[in-house]
């Protein structure tokens, strides 16, 4: 599965054969250096943070200035310039998520034979938006289109904590990414879904597989919960969020 998720999220990277260019990859290192959410560094903290020298920093900075890419203030600080903004706006405008998530869904139902969701927010509820049904007979049956309500089932547990939720278990599903949920959809339902989240941290949506409780052992469901996980990130990659 690890392997099948990889080569997903390496789909579109392929180089035909050229290596990449070195000023044009410093310029990006050095853009990353912003990736936690700092707002102004310091010329020795983008060296600290990015690796590069600062005499190179300097000069990548008077090209990504020229294009609106970087602004330096009045006290020396950087910041991320306007065009990423711009840029980062047309990128959400022709955003297709299909063509992103229906292929990490297709390998996790492969990989662990059952169903797999891909949950958004709308309101107060769930919205499966996109479902891959296990071949399996005895199956949890849910449709593209399906509601759930917040905080019912391992998808509404994961929306209603990240959105909205208080408390310890809110908490403990915000450190941990995931959620397992036996019986509280149906009581012979298992799920287990991880939330998926933008560059901004803002909630996407939530994936997960589900099944009939009695293929889901202890070891299954650790071993899904790592799958699920992973896959989220898959996802989170194709929409730009970087590692951790």
């Amino acid at each position: 599965m690890k392997t099948e998720l990889k080569s997903l999220s390496d789909k579109g990277r392929q180089n035909d054969g050229f290596s990449g260019v070195d000023a044009v990859e410093r310029a990006f290192t050095l853009l990353n250096a912003f990736n936690d959410g700092c707002t102004a560094l310091s010329l020795k903290e983008l060296s600290n943070r990015s690796g590069l020298t600062k005499p190179t920093i300097l000069r990548l900075a008077v090209s990504l200035e020229k294009f609106s890419y970087m602004v330096k203030d009045s006290e020396g600080l950087y910041h991320l310039g306007p065009m990423l903004w711009r840029l980062g706006s047309l990128f959400r405008q022709n955003l297709n998520l299909e063509v992103i998530i229906k292929p990490v869904l297709e390998a996790l139902v492969k990989t662990t034979g059952e169903s797999a969701s891909f949950y958004v927010p709308r309101g107060k509820f769930g919205i499966c938006l996109y479902r891959i049904n296990s071949k399996h007979l005895a199956r949890d049956q849910v449709e593209a289109g399906d509601i759930i309500p917040m905080g019912l089932g391992a998808s509404g547990q994961i929306l209603k904590a990240f959105l909205n939720g208080r408390g310890k278990l809110a908490t403990q599903i915000r450190k941990e990414r995931t959620y397992v949920s036996m019986g509280e959809r149906d009581p012979y339902i298992t799920g287990v879904a991880a939330v998926v989240t933008g560059p901004g941290d803002e909630v996407v949506g939530s994936l997960s597989i589900s099944g009939i409780t009695a293929r889901f052992d202890e070891r299954a469901i650790e071993s899904y919960r790592t799958l699920v996980l992973e896959a989220a990130q898959t996802i989170e990659r194709s929409l730009g969020r970087p590692n951790e």
